[in-house]
């Protein structure tokens, strides 16, 4: 089962038990995240797609850390004008382990299981 979410103005595929880097989020590490954008859900043959999301449907999270991709070197150059402009870029983004796809089936059924505890 893995779920496609829009975090960040871009969307990501979310599987359990993976991390996924994300734009850089406003977190400190260890900290617990819920995402409930999510835009596909896909369990084999079943599959709901959200209109623009799915109802009830949530992503838990851990983030592992904030950290800065590898660098990416720009350089400009006009033939026969002697212009030379060298120029470096390092994107932020933050790690995810995904640890649990939530749907609204699986929190009713543990609702119930909850509410026949009780009584």
């Amino acid at each position: 089962m893995y779920a496609i979410v829009e975090t960040g103005g871009k969307q990501y595929k979310f599987e359990e038990g993976r991390y996924v880097d994300i734009e850089l989020l406003e977190a400190n590490e260890n900290d617990k995240i819920t995402f409930d954008k999510i835009v596909m859900l896909v369990n084999g043959k079943k599959s709901k797609v959200g209109k623009p999301y799915v109802a009830s449907a949530a992503v838990d999270g851990t983030v592992m850390k904030n950290d800065k991709a590898k660098k990416v070197i720009v350089y400009k150059q006009r033939p026969k004008k002697g212009t030379r402009v060298k120029q470096g870029h390092r994107q932020q983004f933050t790690r995810v382990m995904i640890n649990k796809i939530n749907t609204k089936s699986k929190a009713a059924a543990s609702e119930k299981a909850e509410e026949a505890g009780e009584q």
